[in-house]
Parts: C-alpha cells; sequence; structure tokens
C-alpha cells in the first residue's frame, strides 16, 4: 500500500506540465538517437547531459529527461537493424538475425510494429520489476558497512568484463586509467596529490568532462578518420500496418524475454547485451521447428527486444538501491546523479523519495509515449537514417562544448574534453572499452573512502574485509563474476546471420 502512495506521489511529479514534455522530448531524442548506427544509449546520454545542465533542470526533471532518452535509445536501436542490417548499438545485435530477413521478405512494417510492441512490454514488466524488486533491496543494503561496500565495488570492477563485451585484460587495463585518473586531486582528508601544482586539477577531474570527451568528441574523430560516409536506406518501407495475429503469437516469447532480460539486466556486467542474447538463444531453444530462426521468424524478432528492453530496467535496479551501474548507460547516469548532488544507495529512498518515484513514473509515462512514437510514427525516425553524418555530428560537438563550458565556465576543461576525446580514439583504435575508465573514474574515490574507513575501524586489521556473510558473499561473487566470462565465451557464440 506504501509503495502504490509513493507511486502516486512520483505522478504528481511527473505529470507537470515541464517534466511531462521533458519525458516526450528525451523519447523522440531518444528514438533518433537510437536509430543511428554506432550512437546508442550510453553515447546517446552522454552527448545530451550538456544540454539538460545548459537548459538549468533541476534533479528530478534532468533526470526523467536522460531516463527517457535511455529508454528512447534502447527502443530505436531496433530501426537500423531491421532496415539495413547494422545494429543501431550493441543490445539491437540479435534484431537483425530475423528483423532484416523478414524486412528482406517484403514484411519490413511488420518487424517494425512487432519489436515496438515487444521493447514496450519488455520495458513496461521491467519497471514494474523496478518498483518491486527496488526497495527491498535498498532494506538489505542499509546492513552494509565500509567492508561491504568496498566488496560491492570491488564486485563492479570483477565483472566488468561481461559489461563491455571485451576480454578481462583490457577492461582491467582500462579500469586502472580510471582508477589512476580518480587520484588526481585530494584525498579524503583533502590532501592535494597527482595535480601537478595545477589550481584546474586542485579538486579532481569533472566526471562530465570525461563521460563527453569519451563519448561524443571521440565519435567526432572516428568520423572524420572514416571521411564520412553518408547512410541509405536499404530497404523500402511500405504502409504501416499491425500484425496483429503475430504480436498474439509471441506474447509469451515477449513474457519470456522479459523475465529473462530483467534478471541479466539486474546483475553488474552483464547488461542489455547479454539479456538480448539469452532471450534469442533461449526462445530458439524452446522452439520445435528451429530452422525458422535466421530466416525472419517473428520471435526471433519480439525476444531479444524484450530481452534487451527489459534488461535496461533491470539495470536501473542496482544503480538506484546500490550505486553500483548495472550497464554503460546507467554509469553515465550515476555521474548525472553525482553532478547533481545525489548520491544513489539505499538512503536515496527516504531522502529523496520525489526524485526515485518521480522517476519510475516518468518510465511508465515515457514507455506509453514511445509505444505510440514507435508504431504509427515509425516512418518518420525511418528518414532520420538519411541525414548525412556530416549533418549530424557537428550539432553533436556544438552542444558538447556549450554545455560544459555552462557547467564550469573554465576554457581548461574544454581542453580537457578534446584530451580525453582524442585518448578514446586512441583506446577505441586499440580495442580498449572506455565504460571501465568512467567506473573507475566514478567509483574509484568512494572505493578509497570504503577501505580507509575500514581500516580505521578495524585498527589496520585486513581480516575486517571479511568480516561478515554479505562482504564473503560479495568476494565471492566478484571472483565467479571475474572468471566465468572467460568461460561462457568459449560456449556461448553469437548465431551467425544468413547472408544477404
Amino acid at each position: 500500500m506504501e509503495t502504490m502512495t509513493l507511486l502516486g506521489q512520483g505522478f504528481s511529479v511527473a505529470l507537470t506540465p515541464e517534466n511531462l514534455m521533458l519525458a516526450v522530448v528525451g523519447c523522440i531524442l531518444g528514438t533518433i538517437i537510437g536509430a543511428l548506427p554506432g550512437l546508442g544509449p550510453s553515447n546517446g546520454v552522454a552527448i545530451l547531459i550538456p544540454l539538460a545542465f545548459s537548459l538549468g533542470l533541476d534533479a528530478t526533471a534532468a533526470l526523467v529527461l536522460m531516463t527517457s532518452v535511455y529508454y528512447g535509445a534502447m527502443y530505436g536501436g531496433r530501426i537500423s537493424s531491421i532496415l539495413l542490417n547494422i545494429p543501431g548499438d550493441e543490445p539491437a545485435l540479435m534484431t537483425t538475425l530475423d528483423g532484416y530477413p523478414m524486412a528482406k521478405a517484403g514484411r519490413a512494417s511488420d518487424a517494425l510494429v512487432l519489436s515496438g510492441v515487444a521493447s514496450f512490454v519488455g520495458a513496461l514488466l521491467a519497471t514494474f520489476g523496478l518498483i518491486l524488486m527496488a526497495p527491498i533491496l535498498a532494506g538489505i543494503a542499509y546492513k552494509f558497512g565500509p567492508a561491504e561496500y568496498f566488496a560491492l565495488y570491488l564486485l563492479a570492477f570483477a565483472t566488468l568484463g561481461g559489461l563491455t563485451g571485451n576480454n578481462q585484460a583490457k577492461a582491467i587495463v582500462a579500469a586502472c586509467i580510471g582508477l589512476a585518473i580518480a587520484t588526481i586531486g585530494g584525498d579524503s582528508s583533502g590532501t592535494p596529490r597527482l595535480n601537478f601544482d595545477s589550481l584546474y586539477l586542485y579538486d579532481g577531474v569533472n566526471f562530465l568532462v570525461a563521460i563527453v570527451g569519451l563519448f561524443a568528441v571521440t565519435e567526432v574523430f572516428v568520423f572524420i578518420e572514416s571521411s564520412g560516409k553518408n547512410t541509405a536506406i536499404g530497404v523500402k518501407i511500405d504502409k504501416i500496418t499491425i500484425p496483429v495475429r503475430d504480436i498474439i503469437r509471441t506474447s509469451g516469447t515477449m513474457l519470456r524475454g522479459t523475465v529473462i532480460g530483467f534478471i541479466a539486466g539486474i546483475l553488474p556486467g552483464a547488461g542489455a547485451s547479454l539479456g538480448s542474447f539469452l532471450a534469442y538463444s533461449g526462445e530458439k531453444a524452446l522452439a520445435k521447428d528451429k530452422s525458422r530462426f535466421g530466416k525472419g521468424d517473428v520471435r526471433g524478432v519480439a525476444a531479444p527486444e524484450a530481452g534487451n528492453n527489459a534488461a535496461a530496467g533491470g539495470a536501473l535496479v542496482p544503480m538506484l538501491t546500490l550505486g553500483v551501474p548495472g550497464s554503460g548507460t546507467t554509469a553515465v547516469l550515476l555521474a548525472l546523479l553525482m553532478t547533481l548532488n545525489i548520491t544513489p544507495g539505499p538512503t536515496l529512498f527516504s531522502d529523496r523519495p520525489e526524485v526515485v518515484w518521480g522517476l519510475i513514473a516518468a518510465l511508465l509515462i515515457s514507455n506509453v509515449v514511445l509505444l505510440i512514437l514507435n508504431v504509427p510514427m515509425v516512418k518518420l525516425f525511418v528518414k532520420i537514417l538519411m541525414v548525412p553524418p556530416w549533418v549530424l555530428l557537428p550539432g553533436v560537438t556544438m552542444v558538447s562544448f556549450v554545455g560544459i563550458y555552462s557547467i564550469s565556465g573554465s576554457w581548461f576543461d574544454l581542453l580537457l574534453m578534446i584530451g580525453f576525446g582524442v585518448l578514446g580514439f586512441f583506446l577505441r583504435k586499440l580495442d580498449i572499452p572506455t565504460v571501465p575508465i568512467i567506473l573507475g573514474i566514478l567509483l574509484g574515490s568512494h572505493m578509497e573512502d570504503a577501505l580507509q574507513r575500514a581500516m580505521v575501524i578495524s585498527g589496520g586489521e585486513w581480516q575486517y574485509l571479511f568480516s561478515s556473510k554479505i562482504a564473503i558473499g560479495l568476494w565471492v561473487a566478484a571472483v565467479v563474476g571475474f572468471i566465468a566470462p572467460m568461460f561462457l565465451r568459449k560456449f556461448l557464440k553469437t548465431p551467425e546471420a544468413v547472408p544477404d
């Protein structure tokens, strides 16, 4: 009953004209970003964070806008997957396997509408899962002390290989870079270190500068290197129709994909990519006739879309309740929360209920808005794929520079942002992921503080780090999370798409 009361208060916040408008705008922008190949939700949210600050939005309004962009990008990723056979982001990869063959067979509109409905089902049910599970997990987190939090942060870093999809060694290198950057500035006692006698680095590196540089500015450098190739629609779309029979037929597929995706999203380091893969693989394993998969089977479209959108909602659970992101995009959202002086964790639900429940209510509203946008109006978003990148990226660059300067008013931060863009470009060339760098910058100081407090409480006894069942469980999970991906990659291989 208390949950329903809090959710009602959340709707009173989310349904204000300003927040409602921001939710609609965020859904539109997110869908456009998701439809453009290569950008994806993490890049989209990172690019638009400066815009939120430029508009002077308060904490709730900024979160409504950014989470709407997040959900919108998850919806939009399927558009280029189905029409171009190019996934808008990594989680949408599985949608290409049956979505593009459907489009080639003259059922592009059916594939787009079916995937939109599956995305709606996955995201909506995952949001209800967030409502049910987040307060419970927050209550458990009240039992956390310094030892438990240190083990929790260690778990976050141990599962980076699964989070990024890269091998463990490169993820560790990236995390170490992030942790090194986190040590710049002052320690917990305020003692300056590694600031190179620069006043600009006295308070450390602004993680928003790092995020926008590593994501947005890097994309500009990658575009310049690729000589700016235009996009083109590969499949003709006729009149948009609602494939009612296919929707009814795949209703069980959507529900199964939602459950699998939500569980994958909650697990730190798993995320939407694993949720999409497991949902597709699970549905194929259950099918009596597997011969249609990879050739335009409607279940092969519904399962991964429900899975990856459910995982997006599931990834918000550990971020809000524990302060540990479950995906690359939630890592960016975590940075936004910290910039707004909001501390994610168990106390967030009691200290700032209007933020949490306003956000959850906005997610429910955004799902309805996205269903409306992505079914009858999907042809409008398809036209976005015709916009050449040389028109789009200069606008992205302008928003990034104006936004960062409006936050700090420092020319040094602009140069630092460019520097991070150059770093991100070279890391991209070396296939070293950037998400662990962001996590290192975000969580490094908190991990250090937890370790220092644990040592002060215990008088320097390292055994204190294993002093509770929760801490031991987290240490075990960290070891398993680090080792498991090495073995799973040998057995879980992405199915190959059918050649054109």
